[in-house]
């Protein structure tokens, strides 16, 4: 078994801004696994809110073992982004060398296309307007958010996009008491879903209020070893395959979680076609699926995912799985 690492960065059509910072590119890694004459391949975008970087990444996947499979890379990497390329490359792998797709492995129905939201990146409430308007015509936006003065932000998207559903991440800017102010008039504009409003070294504060819109763990929910810290807090946990360490445990979390009665959202960090085509197994019948990083691109993968108006499609198989 060969294993190779390469970094690859896309350009973003626009600037991305979110409360921890803007970025004008994507920078990933992608994974190549070859066995037998046969190559798997899988992405990841490390992230430095969880102490990644691509050289430490890149540090993780060079140093496996010669050989190993799924079931050991549990004892192998930690969940994240290392784990997660190597995995998405094994099913890969073992897709293209028994002539099956990554669903038919995996037990799963065939997958359809999900609709998707399309993001909206922080800016003035002025800007915000103008993103919401020019993209008025998709029907699901989310909103970035996360500082202390987000309700005229709020006023501007809905009088932009007045139809269309919307969905909100604060991405941890937001405090207590920020949180409980906005709450009312988050169900005034008619927002769906509140994405982690508080840092999650802080959600205890969310145990005993009113949740009058659902609200989603991103940052305080990684894989199924979270789920016991989510109660009474949370209402929807968003799955990454970043941060659950690959499509294996992306599946195991996505049941555990709704036979604890949690509701899914299927997330992605900004990455290419390669980085979401597994996540679009993982999105089959999510209450949101939010996998619009090749949309903020301005360049793809040689064969790149399809959008249109059902939403993001499985990947073919010239792509992945």
């Amino acid at each position: 078994m060969q294993v190779s690492v390469t970094r690859d960065v896309f350009k973003l059509a626009q600037v991305f801004t979110i409360s921890r910072g803007s970025r004008t590119e994507a920078k990933v890694l992608t994974v190549r696994i070859e066995k037998d004459g046969v190559a798997g391949l899988g992405e990841c975008v490390p992230y430095a809110r969880y102490d990644e970087t691509l050289e430490s990444v890149t540090a993780e996947i060079e140093g496996l073992p010669a050989e190993f499979d799924r079931a050991g890379l549990y004892d192998l990497l930690p969940a994240g982004a290392a784990r997660n390329a190597v995995d998405c490359a094994l099913w890969d792998l073992e897709a293209k060398a028994s002539g099956r797709r990554v669903w038919e492995l995996a037990g799963l129905p065939k997958p359809g296309p999900e609709i998707t939201a399309y993001t909206l990146s922080l800016d003035t409430p002025e800007k915000m307007q103008a993103q919401a308007a020019e993209h008025a015509h998709r029907p699901l936006l989310k909103i970035k958010l996360g500082t202390p003065d987000d309700m005229p932000r709020l006023e501007a998207v809905r009088a932009g996009a007045p139809k269309a559903r919307i969905i909100v991440d604060a991405n941890e800017g937001w405090s207590a008491a920020v949180y409980a102010d906005l709450a009312p008039h988050l169900v005034r504009l008619g927002v769906d879903l509140v994405e982690q409003p508080l840092p999650a070294g802080e959600d205890d504060a969310l145990i005993g209020m009113k949740r009058p819109v659902p609200v989603c763990a991103d940052e305080s929910c990684h894989d199924r070893a979270s789920l016991p810290m989510l109660k009474g807090k949370y209402d929807v946990v968003n799955i990454k395959l970043d941060k659950t360490g690959g499509l294996t445990e992306a599946l195991a979390l996505r049941d555990a979680a709704r036979a604890e009665g949690y509701e899914v959202m299927v997330g992605c960090m900004v990455g290419s076609s390669l980085a979401m085509a597994p996540a679009t197994l993982v999105a089959q019948g999510a209450m949101v699926t939010d996998l619009d990083g090749p949309l903020l691109l301005a360049e793809d993968r040689e064969t790149p995912l399809i959008f249109d108006t059902a939403g993001v499609h499985p990947p073919s198989a010239k792509l992945w799985g």
